[in-house]
């Protein structure tokens, strides 16, 4: 009974030991996710870029094709 009560007044040192560790793992696991996402997003802008490019190329080529 007792260590159930340590435990759930969160006294217990290896429990806090464990919560920071976690809660730094986590932190790093976020921060890698959230740069994940931000070259995700530069990278589909570049491709997004090029398929307009391609398009616009596309587009003039077709203009300057004999009707």
């Amino acid at each position: 009974m007792a260590k159930a009560l340590l435990g759930h007044l969160h006294t217990d040192p290896r429990g806090a030991s464990r919560a920071l560790s976690e809660n730094a793992r986590l932190r790093r696991r976020v921060a890698d996710l959230e740069a994940l996402v931000i070259r995700l997003q530069d990278e589909n802008t570049r491709l997004a870029d090029l398929e307009t490019t391609a398009a616009l190329e596309r587009e003039s080529l077709q203009d300057m094709q004999p009707v």
